[in-house]
């Protein structure tokens, strides 16, 4: 074919194949289904064969024994009596070849009576066996016949049930066997496909033979059915009636053929938001059940809701049992286990649980994930999606027939309303199904909710259908056509929350700058998405989600696609129906695209998409070839009852020499090529890229899609563990990559990479998916599991090693020894360092009585080994103890691989770049204790200080209040509510006693959890009469980072004059001990000050640091404007100091003489005057003992609050006070400097500066 071989020629259907037992091989037990032999005979399994298939191959699909075999029957061979209910059953499966294209299965499996007379004699003989071994184990049970009655295919563990089983006599019983037919197509037409099999198996069973040879059926659906052409219909014939199948046109959402309404009624619209919102978010998600279709029919719902995403990991709706040991992968997976129909959930055994979602179908369960985020507008969403199901007369908490708690709701008004066939809606009884609905707790609770939302449900409309069925005459049944618009309805609604969402995700996409080879070659390094911005614009409620959703491989891979689509034609179809929506939300909300509301947005694609699907089932666009007769030989196809004949594999293995269908499809197959292929085209890369492209562009971060379905032999089962260990070693790179570019900002804007900060909802997603991907890591290859936390778990029985062996030498003993250390050299006042200790950390999170769960504990220990840059050293130390890693994990396990564990390592080891604050801002309520250590100067008799000192350390979070300090205690520790990162220490003294004089050098604080050490410079006095006459000082302090601290303690306290904290402090005007700067530098400083305030505020509030540091910290506002008003001031007399606040003291007196002399100049400039006076009343009213220099900070800090800095600065530079105390010389005289100093503090204007309270304690302004 020259379309390349993925280009099938347009047949509805690739093969027709059979399982089922082969007569000639016999009995063989399946060991790998996993079945035990205390089964009795009949319920063991054994091997089931692909018996036939026709034909015997097409190129475009190249037949998968292994996997056909496996899913048409996942649990093998079933053997039942005459006693047993026989029913057939259907269900659906899919196989996902290596590049992610997928390939539909359908199969009917039905019970044959077993003719071989081996057979059955080989299950006699297993019976005679079983039942010796059974009297020899076991005492004669009680033979309680009934118990079994009632459970129609119970796996029985309890002997009384298994009584009824236990005798298969070839003389008494007939021995039936499963068998299935199956149809493997490229789409998935489920209802059509599922008609077809139903038909036939009815041909079989039906007492008068079918009206042609069952061949001739086969062989239309073979070779001369077509696939419906894109957005057209077509009616083929079946054995017994006509089966219509219709396909969505490429504006329309894609064809997806299983029923919505199943899923609701099986769990509920609440617990299916919930597991959307799992899927969307990559949780793993294990559905279990015991019908196969319930299965398929709740993944592929699932997944078909994501439009226009798609999942890009694990895929594997029906798991067949063999392949169980694909739980323990470390990867994100949507997988599908039956259930043998023992209830137990218990008896599950899951690898891990703590990314878990796990969905009990049958019993309306569901088992979430910690810490998952709300899906944006999830009530209002819940409520939208109710009226649809309600006017469907579904209860919006599902259809509980399948499960105990059905009594209640089976009550007469639902039947009432279900069975109101009246053109299929029940509009015309919206009362009752709201009636019906008033009794029910969810949607109690939603109308609870809800009512703060402003919609009522008293109101709840219930649709009207759009168009009357009455004067369509639809080619389907009712039934049918109300599957198709319910469908369809439920589609639109969640369609429509993306295309609202991400309305304008086109802005924040950043295209390449490089061509296209050199972008996929460095695809992982590359941001593909402004993340920040994008949040930003987003209403709060949204974050926890969003933030979570933008990190996962399905979003990365709908933008991939989007940058590599630049011209409509070679759109992915997905994305161009998509983005066609997204231009028109557009065009109707011509709202601004920045200001986002979280206002809800109803679908209104409903009626329109709806008319679409039932004007192809009014008017039949195709329709195929009817079956007739075909070539055979005289005696072939001969009908026997009850048995599916075998067929004719002459006739049925080629098709038709020419094909009409083929040539008429030529576009629409076009259409259906392979998506990637198609991408490859327009790439026009070679062929080596374009493999390595198809694989790196879907399987980002993700090694495996699917489980190779054939032999199991341990090497494959290494292999894919193999695999998986490098898989978590790529994510782990790309992880710890990740964060911290987005913690450091990039270095690499070159690359595309802009310019991002972290956010902290981003930071906090990020960090939440490194715990993920830990718990996958820890997971991988346990040998049992406890708890829901295997990471928690390992840290449990190290803790626990350690108790019963405390390890000799320098770890016991590292705390005393540094005491002592201490002792020694006391000269040097230092805080002794905090011992690096795992098992104390661990006991700081048990200690946390907030977190309840094992999962919350493993992360918040993460959280906390993070922000002690630990995280590293203390993993390396968990899987030091080597016995211990053996004990609790298999030899393929990740945390077993030598290498692969030292690289990771290696890769954490790289976030000790950046300081991260992810506990102290997660755990707010925690009590913490701080060590606080104050170091008065040696040199000026600190020991003769005889008043009361007291302290007060504030943070983001909150402050202590006022401590006092016992005299001469210069150490102590306290506890207190988290106060978040700490800002500033307001310290003072009451000024008793004879010698009320303290100079204090610096406080220090330290945070004993997270360790972080804060410095707060002070080098002042505080005392009456002593420097500016200060008796309490707020000092400013800033984070030390751990290096630093050493060197502190090596070079002991630095000499007076040279610390910094000195220069920034002494404004004692003795020209010898203040670097006198130049006028230019006093400008840039005072640019560096101001542009910090307005960097600081361009950041997103949760990024932005302390806004007291930029105002009265090392280099912040109020040093800056310090410099200005120092410039040029005269030098005093000898010995006495001034102070600049003595000259706007000054300033103050002459301007309110001036006001009682009334001597006006503008108006302006008097109330110019008049506030500056006020405000210097006010602070030397304060009746805290701040000295003049504290006033003058404060006053600084109230001015820029109040926008009036500037207005002060130009009133002081024209006051003659200014001209007395101040040499020609200085910058405040020279005129055009003052007027750029002003013009550089009006751009402070436009911001909201809040004072944190301690700044301005005591004065009401």
């Amino acid at each position: 074919m020259s379309g390349g071989g993925s280009s099938a020629p347009g047949r509805f259907a690739d093969y027709f194949v059979i399982c089922g037992l082969d007569t000639e091989t016999g009995l063989e037990p399946d060991e790998l289904s996993g079945e035990n032999f205390e089964q009795t005979p009949l319920r063991r399994t054994f091997k089931s064969k692909v018996l036939a298939r026709y034909p015997e191959n097409v190129e475009w699909n190249p037949f998968d024994q292994d996997a056909v075999g496996m899913l048409c029957m996942p649990k093998g061979l079933a053997f039942k009596t005459q006693a047993d209910s026989r029913d057939p059953q259907f269900h659906s499966f899919i196989i996902t070849r290596e590049d992610g294209s997928r390939t539909f299965g359908f199969s009917l499996t039905f019970y044959e009576e077993v003719t071989s007379k081996q057979i059955c004699s080989a299950m006699q003989t297993l019976y005679h066996m079983h039942n010796a071994e059974y009297d020899i184990l076991h005492i004669p049970p009680t033979n309680d016949k009934d118990s079994c009655s009632s459970i129609e295919d119970c796996n029985g563990t309890s002997v009384s049930k298994l009584q009824r089983f236990n005798s298969y006599d070839i003389s008494r019983d007939t021995l039936y066997v499963s068998k299935c037919i199956c149809l493997i197509t490229p789409m998935s037409f489920m209802k059509a496909c599922k008609k077809v099999l139903e038909q036939l198996h009815q041909a079989v069973t039906s007492p008068q033979p079918p009206p042609l040879p069952l061949e001739s059926y086969i062989y239309n659906i073979l070779y001369e059915v077509p696939l419906p052409p894109a957005g057209r219909s077509l009616k083929f014939s079946g054995v017994y009636g006509p089966i219509i199948c219709q396909r969505p046109s490429t504006s329309e959402l894609p064809l997806f053929d299983f029923p919505v309404k199943e899923v609701f009624e099986l769990l509920g619209v609440e617990n299916v938001v919930q597991l959307f919102t799992c899927a969307l978010l990559e949780f793993q998600i294990l559905l279990y059940s015991q019908h196969y279709q319930r299965l398929m029919t709740v993944a592929e719902t699932i997944t078909a809701l994501m439009f226009p995403f798609q999942w890009q990991h694990v895929y594997v709706p029906i798991l067949p049992a063999s392949l169980l040991h694909f739980l323990d992968a470390p990867v994100p997976y949507l997988m599908g286990l039956h259930s043998n129909g023992l209830d137990d959930r218990s008896k599950l055994e899951l690898p891990q649980e703590a990314n878990l979602c796990f969905v009990d179908v049958d019993n309306h369960f569901i088992e979430l994930p910690e810490d998952l985020p709300q899906f944006p507008n999830k009530l209002e969403f819940i409520q939208e999606i109710s009226e649809i199901l309600m006017a469907f007369g579904i209860p919006p908490e599902g259809n509980l027939h399948c499960s105990e708690s059905a009594s209640k709701m089976k009550n007469l008004r639902a039947c009432d309303i279900v069975s109101d066939k009246r053109n299929g809606n029940i509009a015309g009884s919206p009362l009752n199904s709201y009636e019906l609905l008033k009794e029910n707790e969810t949607i109690a609770r939603l109308q609870a909710l809800v009512k703060r939302t402003g919609v009522s449900l008293e109101k709840l409309e219930v649709r009207e259908e759009t168009s009357s069925n009455k004067d369509l005459k639809v080619q389907c049944d009712e039934e049918e056509l109300r599957v198709y618009q319910l469908n369809i309805q439920i589609r639109e609604v969640f369609a429509n929350r993306f295309t609202q969402m991400f309305a304008d995700y086109e802005v924040f996409v950043i295209q390449p700058s490089q061509d296209k080879e050199s972008w996929f070659t460095n695809r992982e390094q590359m941001q593909n998405f402004d993340k920040a911005s994008f949040l930003s614009d987003q209403p709060e409620p949204y974050l926890p989600f969003l933030s979570r959703f933008l990190e996962t491989q399905m979003f990365a891979s709908f933008i991939d696609n989007k940058i590599m689509c630049h011209d409509e034609d070679d759109k992915d179809p997905i994305l161009r129906v998509f983005d066609s929506r997204v231009d028109k939300i557009r065009l109707l909300n011509v709202r601004t695209p920045t200001l986002r509301t979280s206002m809800y947005q109803k679908c209104t694609t409903i009626d329109e998409a709806e008319k679409a699907i039932e004007l192809r089932l009014v008017k039949i666009d195709h329709t195929a070839v009817h079956p007739h007769l075909l070539d055979m030989k005289i005696g072939q196809g001969k009908y026997e009852l009850g048995f599916f004949p075998k067929l004719q594999s002459d006739v049925l293995s080629i098709g038709p020499a020419s094909n009409k269908w083929t040539k008429r499809n030529a576009p629409a197959q076009w259409r259906r090529k392979d998506r990637q292929k198609q991408h490859t085209e327009h790439l026009r890369l070679d062929n080596d890229q374009r493999e390595k492209y198809i694989q790196e562009a879907r399987n980002l971060g993700s090694t495996i899609r699917q489980p190779k379905l054939s032999n199991l032999s341990p090497s494959v089962i290494a292999q894919t563990n193999w695999k998986f260990v490098e898989g978590l070693l790529k994510e782990c790179r790309n992880k710890t990559k990740r964060m911290l570019v987005e913690k450091m900002g990039r270095e690499a804007v070159e690359l595309g990479h802009g310019e991002v900060n972290i956010t902290g909802v981003e930071e906090n997603t990020l960090i939440a998916s490194l715990c993920d991907l830990l718990e996958r890591i820890w997971s991988h290859g346990l040998q049992v599991k406890q708890g829901k936390s295997a990471l928690w778990s390992h840290l449990l029985h190290y803790q626990e090693n350690r108790q019963r062996k405390p390890t000799s030498g320098s770890f016991s003993t590292s705390g005393v020894l540094l005491d002592s250390e201490r002792r020694k050299s006391d000269a040097s006042p230092a805080m002794s360092p905090l011992r690096i200790s795992l098992i104390q950390d661990m006991r700081h999170i048990q200690n946390i009585g907030e977190i309840k769960t094992d999962v919350g504990k493993a992360r918040a220990w993460v959280r906390l080994s993070m922000e002690k840059k630990l995280l590293s050293r203390h993993l390396k130390q968990l899987l030091s103890d080597l016995e211990l890693t053996k004990k609790l994990y298999k030899r393929y396990a990740f945390l077993r691989c030598d290498d692969e564990k030292e690289q990771f390592l290696y890769h954490l080891l790289s976030f000790n770049a950046v300081d991260y604050f992810c506990f102290t801002n997660v755990f707010t309520t925690i009590l913490i204790p701080y060590h606080i250590l104050i170091v008065p100067s040696k040199k000026l008799g600190g020991s003769m200080f005889t008043a009361n000192p007291w302290i007060c350390i504030s943070g983001e979070l909150s402050e202590t209040g006022v401590l006092q300090i016992p005299r001469n205690i210069l150490e102590m520790t306290f506890e207190c509510q988290n106060l978040g990162k700490l800002t500033t220490v307001q310290i003072g003294h009451d000024n008793s006693g004879l010698y009320a004089k303290w100079l204090v050098e610096y406080v220090m604080v330290r945070n004993e959890i997270t360790g972080h050490t804060y410095k707060f410079p002070c080098g002042r006095w505080l005392g009456k009469g002593m420097d500016d006459g200060s008796l309490e000082r707020i000092l400013v302090g800033e984070l030390l980072t751990s290096h630093t601290e050493a060197d502190e303690r090596q070079c002991r306290t630095p000499p007076l004059q040279q610390s910094p904290s000195m220069i920034r402090r002494f404004v004692t005007i003795s020209p010898n001990n203040k670097p006198k700067l130049n006028t230019g530098q006093i400008q840039e400083a005072i640019g560096e000050a101001v542009n910090g305030i307005v960097k600081h505020f361009h950041k997103p509030e949760k990024e932005r640091g302390s806004l007291t540091l930029l105002l009265c910290g090392e280099s912040g506002l109020v040093s800056a404007l310090e410099q200005v008003f120092q410039h040029g001031f005269k030098s005093p007399r000898l010995f006495k100091n001034v102070f600049i606040w003595d000259f706007l003291e000054k300033a103050q007196t002459h301007y309110e003489t001036l006001d009682q002399n009334e001597i006006v100049p503008e108006e302006n400039w008097q109330t110019r005057a008049r506030s500056f006076c006020r405000f210097v009343t006010a602070i030397n009213n304060t009746p805290r003992n701040i000295g003049k220099d504290g006033k003058f900070q404060m006053l600084v800090c109230l001015g820029a609050r109040d926008h009036l800095l500037h207005h002060w600065i130009a009133l002081l530079a024209d006051c003659p006070i200014t001209a007395q105390m101040y040499e020609d010389i200085a910058l405040i005289k020279d005129h055009t400097l003052v007027n750029s100093l002003i013009r550089v503090l009006q751009t402070l204007q436009e911001f909201n500066i809040t004072l944190e309270a301690s700044l301005v304690k005591g004065i009401d302004i």
